[in-house]
């Protein structure tokens, strides 16, 4: 069955993870996924991920969750650009996260990043998610 929003799925199976308290939870593997993943890799909200190959001969990620505490290090993560309804943020508009505290993660045309590398890099993009 295909999916029609992939990138929820994987946001929906660690939020999932993170209210059943797992260590880890797995995720079918794509660019944007791992690309997203990298993102909160660098931000600290996930402590790592890797892709293996499953018994199917597809790749899937291993995603590795982060707790301090006993809670979880991701308090809130939100789908922001639908498939029914993209959202795109031009660099003087880019969204602040709970004033700074979390971060948005957009698709630019430099690549998936976070929205305080956004302005560094002067462009804006499609919001995907926003993480707190």
């Amino acid at each position: 069955m295909a999916l029609s929003d992939p990138l929820g799925d994987m946001l929906t199976r660690i939020r999932n993870g993170q209210m059943a308290g797992k260590s880890s939870v797995t995720s079918p593997s794509s660019k944007l996924r791992s690309n997203v993943l990298e993102v909160l890799r660098r931000e600290g909200y996930i402590r790592g991920y890797s892709v293996t190959e499953s018994n199917v001969g597809r790749n899937e990620l291993s995603i590795e969750l982060k707790y301090h505490n006993g809670d979880p290090v991701i308090k809130e993560l939100k789908r922001v650009s639908k498939p029914g309804r993209r959202v795109y943020s031009k660099v003087t508009e880019l969204p602040r996260v709970y004033n700074g505290l979390g971060i948005a993660i957009l698709s630019t045309p430099r690549g998936v990043l976070s929205d305080t590398e956004a302005r560094e890099a002067r462009v804006g993009g499609e919001v995907l998610c926003m993480v707190f």
